[in-house]
C-alpha cells in the first residue's frame, strides 16, 4: 500500500552521529524529527499507553470521584449502564467501522513498521478462527492487524470481518471497555465464541492468541517458543462449529521488547507463573525505548513485523468431537503452524537452523473454551444492513 511504503521509508531513515546525543549513557532523539515520524510515534504512544494506564486510569478516577467528591453520581451512573451492558462484549461486540479506520492505526502500523501478508483466500460463506502466534509482550502487531484497519485488512480480505478475542478483564474498567469495544474486540469465552460463530452470519474470522498470557513471559528478542501443546479448546470451538483454523505468524513480534531474564525454573519465572494464574494477565517486566530517547521506556522498539496469514484448514462440524478428533486436528494445526514458519522464516531474516519451539503452558488462560457447547446451527446467512 503506498501509506505503508511513504512511511515505512521514514520510519526506516538512519541518523547520523551528528544528531545523535547521549546523556549519562542514555541516547537522546534529535529535535529535527520528520513531522511523519512524530505521527508514527503518537500512534504507537495511542496503543501501549492505553493498554497500560487508559483502564486502571479510570477505575481510579471513578473511584476518587466516588469517595471524595460531590459527583459521586457519574460513576454510580456508569455502574448503572454497565450492569444494564455487559454482557455485550460476549454478543458479538459493538465495533464501529469508523473508529477502526482512523489515521492513528496506520500510523502505529507505519511506526514499526507492520506488514500484513495473505497467503491464500478465505471465503466469505465460512466461518474462521485464526490461531495468532506468538503472544508477544502486548500483542502489538495482533491488535492493528484484526482489531483495525491500519494494515487493511478488509482490502486484502473482503467479505471477512476480524474479532479479536481478549481476556474478560479488559471489558471490566470504566470507559475503557466501551473505547475497546468499538474496535470490534470481543472476549474470549466461550459464550462469546457461541455467539459470533452462530449468530453474527458467516464471514467471521476470529482472531485468538493461542499461547495466552503464559506465552508473553516467552516474549524476548529471537525466541521461538510457543505455548501450543495442550491448547485444545480453539480446536475443539472449530470442530463443534465447523470453523475452519488458520494459522497466523508475526514475525519480529517478539523483538519489540526487552524483558527482564526470567529462565524456566528460576525464581523471577515462578512467581510470574504465580502471579499470571493468579490474576489472569502476565506480569512482564519489560522495557522498550522512550518518546525522547532510544535507550529506556515503555515504547516498542521500531523494528518490523511481518504477519503471515496461512491457507485454512478444511474442518467438518462434528457436534460431540472425540478426544481423539480434537488431537488429530491439534496435530495438523501444529503441523500447519511449523510449515507456514519454515516456508516464511528465511525472508524475514531468520536461519535455517531457526525452528519453532512448540511446549505446555504452565497455566492455561483459555480452559473456559474447554467446556461443551450446545448443539446449534452453523454459519446461518445473515443480512447486513
Amino acid at each position: 500500500m503506498e501509506w505503508l511504503e511513504d512511511y515505512q521509508d521514514l520510519s526506516l531513515i538512519p541518523l547520523s552521529e551528528k544528531e545523535k546525543m547521549k546523556i549519562l549513557g542514555i541516547e537522546l532523539a534529535p529535535l529535527n524529527i520528520p513531522l511523519e515520524r512524530r505521527l508514527q510515534t503518537i500512534g504507537a504512544l495511542h496503543f501501549t499507553y492505553s493498554f497500560l494506564f487508559f483502564g486502571f486510569g479510570m477505575l481510579f478516577f471513578f473511584l476518587y470521584l466516588f469517595f471524595f467528591t460531590n459527583y459521586y453520581f457519574i460513576p454510580l451512573a456508569y455502574f448503572i449502564w454497565y450492569v444494564y451492558d455487559n454482557q455485550v462484549s460476549q454478543k458479538g461486540g459493538r465495533r464501529s467501522e469508523w473508529v477502526r479506520r482512523w489515521p492513528l492505526f496506520r500510523w502505529s502500523a507505519a511506526y514499526f513498521p507492520l506488514e500484513l501478508i495473505k497467503t491464500a483466500e478465505l471465503h466469505p460463506r465460512r466461518n474462521y478462527i485464526f490461531g495468532c502466534h506468538p503472544h508477544g509482550v502486548m500483542c502489538q502487531s495482533h491488535f492493528i492487524n484484526f482489531a483495525s484497519e491500519g494494515t487493511g485488512f478488509s482490502q486484502k480480505f473482503p467479505g471477512i470481518k476480524p474479532y479479536l478475542t481478549v481476556l474478560s478483564g479488559q471489558f471490566m474498567f470504566p470507559i475503557f471497555r466501551d473505547y475497546f469495544l468499538l474496535s470490534g474486540s470481543v472476549e474470549v469465552s466461550r459464550e462469546s465464541i457461541d455467539w459470533i460463530l452462530t449468530k453474527e452470519g458467516c464471514g467471521n474470522a476470529l482472531a485468538i492468541m493461542v499461547g495466552g498470557a503464559s506465552e508473553a513471559l516467552d516474549a524476548h528478542p529471537g525466541s521461538l517458543t510457543l505455548k501450543v501443546k495442550g491448547r485444545m479448546g480453539f480446536v475443539k470451538r472449530a470442530l463443534m462449529h465447523g470453523a475452519n483454523l488458520v494459522p497466523v505468524f508475526a514475525f519480529g513480534e517478539n523483538d519489540l521488547f526487552e524483558q527482564v531474564s526470567n529462565p524456566e525454573g528460576s525464581k523471577v519465572r515462578r512467581l510470574q507463573n504465580f502471579l499470571t494464574h493468579l490474576l489472569g494477565f502476565s506480569p512482564a517486566l519489560f522495557h522498550g525505548r522512550g518518546i525522547f530517547n532510544y535507550t529506556f521506556g515503555l515504547l516498542p522498539y521500531r523494528k518490523p513485523v511481518h504477519t503471515v496469514i496461512g491457507a485454512p484448514i478444511d474442518v467438518e462440524k462434528v457436534e460431540k468431537p472425540s478426544p481423539e478428533q480434537i488431537e488429530d486436528l491439534h496435530d495438523k494445526y501444529c503441523d500447519a503452524l511449523v510449515d507456514l514458519f519454515e516456508t516464511h522464516k528465511l525472508k524475514f531474516g531468520l536461519k535455517e537452523s531457526d525452528h519453532l519451539h512448540l511446549s505446555q503452558p504452565e497455566t492455561d488462560q483459555i480452559t473456559d473454551l474447554n467446556m461443551q457447547l450446545p448443539s446449534q446451527n452453523n454459519c446461518k446467512l445473515k443480512l447486513r444492513m
